[in-house]
C-alpha cells in the first residue's frame, strides 16, 4: 500500500449529498481537505467541503483536473459512470476499489458474487424479456419484486408482483431496463451491518442495527437490534468475509434480513450508509470518521458503542417538527443544509440517545 496521507492531504468525494457533506466534516475533524465533484448546482456538500467542481461526469478535463486535485478519491454513492472512474483512476488511487463499484452497482452480479461465498440470497432470475419473466415466475412464483438490475434506490426502480397477473405490468415499469426477479423473503426484521476496511486488512464492524422502512424510504434504525448474542456475532463475521472477498478499503453498509433459516443477504453499499448514522452520538469513532480513516491508509477505530440510539430520518415536512425535536436533551439533531423541502426528500436525522449505564 502507499503511505498513510498526512493531515493538510486532499480527499476527493464523488457526489455531493448528505454524505458527502458528513464525510467532508469527519475529514475537517481529522485535519483533511475535501473536494467535491458533482455535477448539480449548491450541493450539501459544498458548504463544508474545501473545493468542489460543479461538471457533469462526461466531462473528461473536469475529471482529470480534480484527480489532479486530490491525493485519493472516494464516493458517496455507487452510480458512477465506469467511464469518468478510469479517467480518475489513471490519475488518482480510488477506494473502495473498481472491483466493489462493479460488484454493487449490478443486482444480478451482485447476487451472484454473494451466492458464490456461500451466503444465503433471495431467489433470483436474470430478467431480459417478457419470456424470461414468464419462465422465472414458474420457478420463483409470487409474491416477488421485479428490481432494475441498476440505478434503483430508496424504492425506486422496483415493481411487486402480488400474482402472475402483475407480470406484464412489472416489466413495463422497467422501461426496457435489464432487471432481476427476486423471491419474496420471509423475514421478522431487516438489520444492517456496518463494517470497516483498512489497506491492510484490518477489520472493524459496528453493531446490527435494527431497520424499518417507509415507503421504500429507510425511517428508523434502532441499536442494539433484537438479535441474540450468537445472531450478532454471525452477522458481523458475514460482513467481515465479504470485506475481505472484495480486498475492500472503507466503509460498506450490508443489509440482512433475518429469518428462522438464518440471514439472508438483502443488500451491500460500498460506501457510508444512511442506518450508519446512529454511529455519529453512540460512538466515539463515527461512520463518516472512520471511512476517512480508512481511505487515508490509517488505522481504524473501535466500532464499540457506549449508547443505545434510535436513528430517525426527517423527510419532507418532518422538518416541521424540529422546534419540537429539539426540546428533547437526549435528541441530537443533524440537518443536512437543504434548501427545498420536497416530499420524499431526505432532509436530515436525529439520534435519540440514551447512554449504557
Amino acid at each position: 500500500m502507499t503511505d498513510p496521507l498526512k493531515p493538510g492531504a486532499t480527499i476527493g468525494i464523488l457526489g455531493g449529498g448528505q454524505l458527502g457533506r458528513m464525510l467532508s466534516v469527519a475529514a475537517a475533524r481529522l485535519g483533511f481537505r475535501t473536494h467535491i465533484f458533482e455535477p448539480g448546482a449548491n450541493p450539501p456538500a459544498a458548504d463544508v467541503a474545501h473545493s468542489i467542481t460543479t461538471a457533469s461526469y462526461d466531462d473528461v478535463e473536469a475529471l482529470a483536473a480534480f484527480a489532479k486535485a486530490c491525493d485519493v478519491v472516494t464516493f458517496e454513492f455507487e452510480n458512477i459512470p465506469t467511464a469518468a472512474l478510469d479517467v480518475i483512476e489513471s490519475i488518482t488511487p480510488i477506494h473502495p476499489n473498481r472491483e466493489a463499484l462493479r460488484t454493487s452497482q449490478d443486482r444480478l452480479i451482485e447476487k451472484t458474487f454473494l451466492k458464490n461465498l456461500g451466503l444465503k440470497v433471495a431467489p433470483f432470475a436474470d430478467i431480459a424479456s417478457a419470456n424470461d419473466l414468464k419462465t422465472a415466475l414458474e420457478t420463483i412464483g409470487a409474491p416477488s419484486i421485479l428490481k432494475t438490475r441498476r440505478f434503483g434506490y430508496d424504492g425506486k426502480g422496483q415493481s411487486r408482483l402480488r400474482s402472475v397477473d402483475d407480470a406484464a405490468s412489472a416489466l413495463a415499469d422497467m422501461a426496457e431496463h435489464p432487471a432481476v426477479l427476486e423471491g419474496f423473503v420471509e423475514f421478522s426484521a431487516e438489520v444492517s451491518v456496518i463494517g470497516a476496511r483498512s489497506a491492510t486488512g484490518e477489520v472493524a464492524c459496528y453493531d446490527p442495527g435494527e431497520n424499518v422502512h417507509r415507503d421504500g424510504i429507510l425511517h428508523t434504525t434502532t441499536v442494539p437490534a433484537r438479535l441474540t448474542a450468537s445472531q450478532r456475532m454471525d452477522a458481523v463475521l458475514l460482513t467481515a468475509n465479504i470485506l475481505n472477498s472484495l480486498d475492500y478499503v472503507g466503509v460498506m453498509g450490508v443489509e440482512l434480513f433475518v429469518t428462522p433459516q438464518g440471514f439472508i443477504v438483502n443488500e451491500i453499499a460500498p460506501r457510508v450508509h444512511n442506518s450508519g448514522h446512529w454511529t455519529q452520538n453512540g460512538c466515539t469513532v463515527d461512520q463518516f470518521e472512520q471511512h476517512i480513516r480508512a481511505v487515508a491508509g490509517w488505522s481504524l477505530g473501535d466500532g464499540s458503542r457506549y449508547a443505545d440510539v434510535v436513528m430517525e430520518n426527517l423527510i419532507g415536512d418532518d422538518m416541521n417538527r424540529v422546534p419540537e425535536l429539539l426540546k428533547n436533551r437526549d435528541t441530537a439533531l443533524h440537518l443536512y443544509g437543504k434548501a427545498d423541502v420536497k416530499p420524499g426528500r431526505k432532509m436530515g436525522h436525529i439520534n435519540i440517545v440514551q447512554r449504557l449505564s
